[in-house]
């Protein structure tokens, strides 16, 4: 017996009889099992799309979830969809927000103001949003659901994720989840940790990866240049979580704030009446219809609140991140690896210090009276989570753990390179990526930075394009039976554009499908068919190249998606209707590996694209 082997009989005797710990001790499984094909752990967008995914191709699923709530960010006050290049996503997010045009449509009448409000169903109310998951998640008799439920223990054979124990947190009851593959769709990452994956915490260095704006950066909100005491060094810090608020300005609707939070402090905000009175907290702007923000708060100390309409006189509500005075960074650093009594005690101090902005804007006499007068008519609703004092159940962890996979998407992969005229290709593509490179700070305000708070890159629109996100990113490295659509493999800098919920479900759709084919073909998730799974995403709509002149409609979609995962498109352009020439057919058809037709047929670009998808999905049969 070589060494290789000794060792992997020695780690499969010892997983028969033994389970990885969260805190890396080890315990014996007792209590109830259930076995599914699919076990995901993280009822966000990310997990949800994942489990109708897998479920609509006929596997049984687990959903567990840590709140008593699913849908993560989007049902928990982000009701204002990031989303710059529509077209890049569609698939179960595009269900997802026809959906919640379709409900705004039914109740108020197409012409309606809320009908208009909600943008073609890109912004919505976190009830709406809850009500249109669930209903899309009760529809699949498959998925099984377990909320306030929380990982305690991963059980593994070998390398391979077989088994999780959960707690029930209502009851204190155990159930251990057998499966046949897993996914992680946490935003802390904690399924992968457990399972042993390596991960990665804070941000590279700027030559790691060779990326521009890794590492330590202040820049210039306004010209993008880098300010004095750029390095570019790494470190373990983290972008500042927060709470994304759902406001009222309906009084009948309203929950006003009658006292000051736990353990509230002025002087965490009094910096923002020093961002004002620079005019750092913008000047005054015209109400402009359709802006997608709330344009009287601006040159106001209230414009430390980032508001948009949302329908039935709501907003969503940010923090905004450029003012000096932002208060939430570094409240946030021991969170990813802090187990879930300590993490209760930290978004406790962020949902503390969240309140504690609201009240000093509404009340405090350093805040202008007509000001205060302005802050008073945002309060809670009255209907929003209701079982929750009106405030959101879930803490914005926008970054944590990222798993060390089989590709680390990186800057690189999101800008145009010297060769072509869009980012790299990825043979492996299984969805496209859109959003401009968005970190929120990491470091409070410090003596001689008087521009911008370090960390913080605002929308590097003129730098990201739209991109191809590789399969591979969601494989750890070395753990078999898992895959991470959430806490993907990528540098800081990638996850700043990845990680907003239409691109967490699009991921999370390509996990559920994936996992779905290896159950299917008997193999681990790093030796899933790519082909297959590329070709099965598209039949149920998901974007995998994005193209500028090219319609979801039109009959080549699918065949010209394939075709961009190739090389065949070096730009954004299909041209779909273009007569195509004999050189680019010959080279089209060597690159998908498929041989050309002989007979010297004259047929536009979409044409050809579909004959050779089509001749390669008979060879495949």
């Amino acid at each position: 017996m070589n060494r290789m082997n000794g060792r992997s009989r020695w780690a499969w005797w010892l997983s028969v009889v033994v389970t990885v710990t969260l805190a890396g001790h080890v315990r014996e499984l007792v209590g109830a099992e259930r076995s599914f094909d699919v076990v995901v752990i993280g009822g966000t967008p990310g997990g949800i799309a994942a489990a109708i995914s897998a479920a609509r191709l006929g596997r049984s699923v687990a959903l567990v979830e840590y709140h008593a709530h699913l849908g993560g960010m989007t049902t928990a006050g982000l009701g204002k969809t990031d989303v710059e290049t529509p077209e890049a996503i569609d698939g179960l997010f595009r269900e997802f927000i026809e959906r919640v045009h379709a409900d705004y449509v039914a109740r108020y009448g197409e012409d309606s103001e809320n009908v208009k409000l909600c943008r073609n169903g890109y912004y919505y109310e976190p009830s709406v949003a809850e009500r249109i998951l669930e209903s899309m998640i009760a529809a699949e008799k498959q998925i099984t659901v377990l909320r306030r439920h929380r990982l305690e223990n991963v059980t593994r054979a070998g390398q391979r994720v077989v088994g999780v124990r959960v707690l029930n947190r209502t009851d204190g009851t155990h159930v251990d989840l057998t499966g046949q593959m897993f996914i992680d769709a946490t935003y802390e990452g904690d399924l992968a940790a457990s399972a042993g994956a390596r991960y990665r915490l804070g941000r590279e260095g700027r030559h790691e990866f060779n990326e521009l704006h890794a590492g330590v950066v202040y820049q210039d909100y306004n010209t993008r240049a880098f300010l004095a005491g750029t390095t570019g060094e790494g470190d373990k810090r983290l972008q500042a979580y927060t709470y994304r608020l759902c406001l009222t300005t309906d009084p009948a609707n309203s929950v006003p704030l009658t006292s000051p939070p736990r353990n509230y402090d002025r002087q965490r905000y009094v910096g923002y009446i020093d961002d004002w009175k620079a005019g750092r907290l913008g000047t005054p702007q015209k109400i402009i219809p359709n802006a997608g923000y709330y344009a009287p708060t601006f040159g106001t100390v209230v414009r430390a609140l980032s508001l948009a309409d949302i329908p039935n006189r709501k907003l969503d509500c940010n923090m905004n991140p450029r003012p000096l005075g932002f208060p939430f960074t570094e409240e946030n650093y021991d969170y990813p690896e802090a187990n879930w009594e300590q993490r209760e005690v930290i978004s406790g101090r962020i949902r503390d210090l969240t309140l504690g902005l609201l009240y000093f804007l509404q009340n405090d006499s350093a805040v202008p009276a007509e000001h205060r007068e302005l802050a008073r008519k945002f309060n809670l609703p009255r209907d929003e989570f209701v079982d929750n004092d009106h405030f959101p159940f879930q803490l914005y962890v926008r970054e944590a753990r990222r798993i060390v996979g089989l590709y680390t998407l990186s800057e690189r992969d999101l800008i145009v390179g010297p060769d072509l005229r869009r980012p790299p290709i990825h043979a492996d593509a299984i969805a496209a990526g859109e959003y401009p490179i968005d970190s929120f700070p990491v470091r409070k305000r410090e003596r001689g930075h008087n521009h911008a708070l370090e960390g913080y890159l605002l929308m590097q629109k003129e730098l990201t394009r739209p991109y191809q996100i590789p399969y591979r990113i969601l494989v750890p490295e070395s753990v078999d039976g898992l895959l991470v659509p959430v806490a993907a493999s990528t540098t800081h800098i990638a996850f700043s554009s990845i990680r907003l919920e239409p691109t967490w479900m699009a991921l999370g759709q390509a996990a559920g499908t994936a996992a779905h084919l290896a159950i299917k073909r008997g193999v681990q998730p790093r030796a899933v068919d790519v082909p297959t799974l590329q070709r099965e995403l598209l039949t149920r709509g998901q974007v995998l190249t994005y193209y500028r002149d090219l319609d979801r409609n039109h009959p080549s979609f699918a065949a010209l998606q394939y075709l961009g995962t190739k090389g065949c498109f070096p730009d954004y352009d299909a041209k779909v209707d273009d007569m195509i020439s004999n050189v680019e057919r010959d080279d089209w058809a060597r690159r998908v590996g498929v041989t050309p037709p002989t007979a010297d047929v004259k047929v536009t670009r979409g044409e050809y694209s579909h004959i050779l998808y089509d001749a390669l999905k008979r060879s495949d049969n």
